[in-house]
């Protein structure tokens, strides 16, 4: 979306996904006067209920896109899976930006080489086509590793951890295009969550420390440890990069490994993010406030971390069934849950973030 004049005060956001970041996306949107409209296939979508309406459409559906379009102003995404060849039926000029963005996070051998081709620093990887290229990889980066799908995976799903060399044996390339990742020794993980304007303004929340079990982020924390601050601003920069080079509108955020040696990129998100989920209570303004002011031309907000401890967790599966009794806890605990039908194991069902004292 090119400069624009900001959109006013009842215009319609459209939202690809249904999901909880879409959600939560869509309560900030209310409270700055917008109404959304969500557009996701068939299925258990949470982000239906903050929207003033809803589209369960196939993502080729051509008609049921160009309707969803004709009542949107702006349209956004809040994962980052979504179809390329569905954004691509949204007429330019209502994008918050150019599917650019979408096509290289799709892919996991191209967003490497994207970020490698702008300085960035990956962990040692190769493509794998069939079993052979598999063993082949094991021989020149070794293990352990692990095994991915370039594409379509998401919080662990897609991937094959390999310890050594007797668990390889058990590990069996999927029929699909892969990549193979050799282990990075690292001290801590951690994301750089930006938001970036269309006249190229770039704001940077605080990066948290992070913690995943599976695949799956876990926990988030401030203040992060002190390999993680000494690496942020190098991170930084290259998400600044990142953001300039896809000329992106919106949130935007890399994760890094914190090593010995500097950080090392492990993937990017062209979105709204679970790590971020602390500043809807812990900074001035939230990565989906900020992000809803992106895409409609509004300024961005202040994104100072307000209280000198942070901590984010996931409420995951059957934890929610319990989750209320977190609120009878002293220290105000913040509680998210975000309206699903079914608590299987492994889902993201909600989040709490505890903060500590409050900054001057």
């Amino acid at each position: 979306m090119a400069e624009s004049a900001p959109l006013p005060p009842g215009s319609t956001i459209g939202i690809f996904g249904g999901g909880q970041l879409g959600r939560m996306m869509a309560m900030s949107a209310m409270q700055l006067g917008y109404r959304c409209i969500g557009y996701a296939p068939a299925g258990d979508n949470v982000a239906a209920d903050a929207c003033a309406d809803f589209f369960e459409n196939h993502w080729a559906d051509r008609e049921a896109l160009s309707a969803f379009a004709a009542k949107c102003d702006v349209v956004t995404w809040e994962f980052e899976n979504v179809p390329v060849s569905a954004v691509e039926r949204i007429p330019a000029a209502r994008l918050a930006c150019a599917p650019r963005a979408l096509e290289v996070a799709q892919d996991r051998l191209a967003e490497k080489r994207f970020v490698e081709d702008l300085g960035g620093r990956a962990a040692p990887h190769l493509r794998v086509e069939s079993d052979e290229d598999f063993a082949g990889a094991l021989d020149r980066i070794g293990t352990p590793g692990i095994l991915k799908t370039a594409r379509d995976g998401y919080d662990g799903k897609g991937q094959w951890r390999v310890q050594g060399g007797s668990e390889a044996q058990g590990v069996r390339f999927p029929g699909r295009t892969c990549i193979y990742e050799g282990f990075v020794d690292f001290e801590a993980e951690f994301s750089v969550i930006l938001v970036r304007a269309a006249d190229g303004e770039i704001r940077f929340w605080d990066s948290t420390a992070n913690t995943h079990e599976g695949g799956m982020l876990v926990q988030s924390v401030l203040p992060a440890p002190a390999i993680v601050e000494e690496q942020v601003e190098a991170a930084r920069e290259l998400a600044g990069k990142v953001a300039d080079a896809l000329a992106y509108v919106g949130v935007l955020t890399l994760e890094f490994f914190a090593t010995k040696n500097g950080p090392v990129f492990n993937e990017m998100a062209p979105r709204v993010h679970n790590s971020g989920h602390w500043t809807i209570e812990g900074a001035a303004t939230s990565q989906f406030e900020n992000h809803v002011r992106a895409i409609c031309g509004l300024p961005l907000g202040e994104t100072a971390t307000r209280f000198a401890s942070i901590d984010m967790r996931n409420i995951v599966g059957e934890q929610a069934l319990a989750a209320h009794e977190i609120l009878a806890e002293e220290g105000e605990p913040h509680l998210h849950l975000y309206g699903k039908c079914e608590a299987r194991e492994g889902r993201k069902m909600g989040h709490v973030t505890r903060v500590g004292a409050r900054l001057p």
